[in-house]
């Protein structure tokens, strides 16, 4: 499994000030992102930030590390846990159209065991 997700971003070139706009301004967003990772674990992501500045590999793509929150909640069996995750994202800016693709880590699927 890998997801991507493109976000308007109406800025010239990705800088510090920028990505803090974004994570700021696409908070939400970034949380439903990086929950598709852990939803069979029964989480969801909160509180995302910047853990480093990103690395460019280009003017236009480069990689990144978000620092974020899981949180873990059943009511049911009195549970509400938090553990604190990181994860490095690519990324890929067209200037062109003024929008941003993070591209998520790479987890590779489990085939069903045979019987």
């Amino acid at each position: 499994m890998q997801e991507s997700w493109t976000f308007d971003f109406p800025f010239d070139r990705p800088s510090s000030d920028r990505w803090s706009w974004l994570i700021f301004n696409q908070q939400r967003d970034l949380g439903i992102f990086l929950s598709y990772y852990y939803k069979r674990q029964g989480a969801v992501v909160e509180k995302v930030r910047l853990a480093a500045e990103p690395q460019l590999d280009s003017l236009d793509s480069g990689t990144l590390i978000l620092r974020f929150e899981l949180v873990y909640f059943n009511a049911c069996q009195d549970l509400h846990e938090t553990q604190v995750e990181e994860m490095k994202l690519s990324f890929q800016f067209d200037a062109a159209k003024k929008n941003l693709t993070l591209v998520g880590a790479y987890w590779p699927a489990r085939e069903p065991d045979e019987i």
